[in-house]
C-alpha cells in the first residue's frame, strides 16, 4: 500500500495500536469503529470528546512528544502533509510506520477513507461512510445548481489577517457552495490587509471561521469599523476544513448556511 504522498506503507499485519496526529482523522477512526485500537491523539482531537479523556495525549499537531510516542509502541502513526511538518514525519519514521494523507478535494477525502478501510480491515464501515458522504454531496449539488454565485473572503486568522486561498480543501468546498473565492488567485493561506477588501466592491460576504482562530462577534465589529458596509457571517470551520467523517453532516450545514445567506 502507498499513502497519499505515494510513500510505501509496509506492515506485516493489520495495525492494532494507532496514534493519530490529525483531529479530523481521529474522528474518522472512531466512526470507522476503531476506538479500541487508538492509543494516542493530539490535544486538538476534540471529536469525539471522550478521545481526550480516554486516550494518551501526545502533544499538538506540530509539537509532538517523541519519547511518549515511542513508549506507546504504535504499529502505525497517522499524519497529514498540511497538519504535520516534514521534520515530524521524518522523526516519527524512526519510531514506527507513518501514513501521510494529502487532501485537496472531496475525492481525496473519499480515497483516504477507502485507504483506512483497507489498512485497518474496516472495509464495510468505510464503504458505508463513503456512500453516505457521496449521497449527501450529490444532494447538495442539486440544491445549489441554480443558485447565483457569491463572492466571499474566508478568514482563518487574525494578527495577521489570513485567508484561505487556492490549492486548499477550504477553497474546494467554497466552490462546491458556488462561492467565488475573493483570494482564489493567491496560494494556500496568504496574509492580507483589510484595505485590500476595500478595493473589492463586488464582494458579497466575509466568512469568519470558528477555527483555527476562534472568530467571535467582537471581530465582526472590528472589521465593520474598517468595512462598514460588508456583510459578515460566522461559519463553522470544522465543516469547511475537516475532511473525514464530519463530511457526512457538512452538506446539511452548507444547505442551512445557504438558506441563511
Amino acid at each position: 500500500m502507498k499513502d497519499q504522498l505515494g510513500r510505501h506503507i509496509n506492515l506485516k499485519s493489520t495495525p492494532q495500536r494507532i496514534i493519530s496526529l490529525v483531529p479530523s482523522q481521529t474522528e474518522l477512526l472512531y466512526d470507522l469503529g476503531l476506538e479500541e485500537r487508538i492509543i494516542g491523539v493530539t490535544k486538538f482531537c476534540v471529536h469525539p470528546k471522550r478521545a481526550l479523556v480516554n486516550k494518551t495525549v501526545v502533544g499538538g499537531t506540530k509539537d509532538v512528544k517523541y519519547e511518549l510516542i515511542q513508549s506507546l509502541k504504535p504499529d502505525v502513526i497517522l499524519c497529514n502533509k498540511e497538519e504535520n511538518t516534514k521534520e515530524i514525519v521524518s522523526t516519527l519514521e524512526k519510531i514506527s510506520t507513518v501514513h501521510v494523507s494529502d487532501i485537496y478535494t472531496l475525492q481525496d477525502s473519499l480515497a483516504l477513507i477507502k485507504q483506512y478501510g483497507e489498512l485497518f480491515s474496516a472495509e464495510n464501515s468505510a464503504e458505508n461512510l463513503i456512500t453516505t458522504i457521496t449521497s449527501e454531496w450529490k444532494s447538495f449539488k442539486a440544491f445549489v445548481k441554480d443558485a447565483s454565485e457569491k463572492k466571499v473572503a474566508y478568514f482563518i486568522w487574525r494578527k495577521p489577517w489570513m485567508v484561505a486561498g487556492n490549492n486548499t480543501f477550504i477553497d474546494f468546498l467554497l466552490k462546491e457552495n458556488r462561492f467565488i473565492n475573493a483570494f482564489g488567485e493567491k496560494a494556500r493561506y496568504p496574509e492580507v490587509l483589510l484595505s485590500e477588501l476595500k478595493m473589492m466592491e463586488d464582494i458579497d460576504y466575509i466568512l469568519l471561521s470558528s477555527e483555527p482562530f476562534p472568530f467571535k462577534q467582537k471581530h465582526i465589529d472590528e472589521i465593520h469599523r474598517e468595512l462598514p458596509s460588508v456583510k459578515i457571517i460566522l461559519v463553522d470551520g470544522e465543516y469547511f476544513s475537516w475532511y473525514g467523517s464530519r463530511l457526512q453532516n457538512a452538506f446539511k450545514y452548507f444547505e442551512s448556511l445557504y438558506k441563511k445567506i
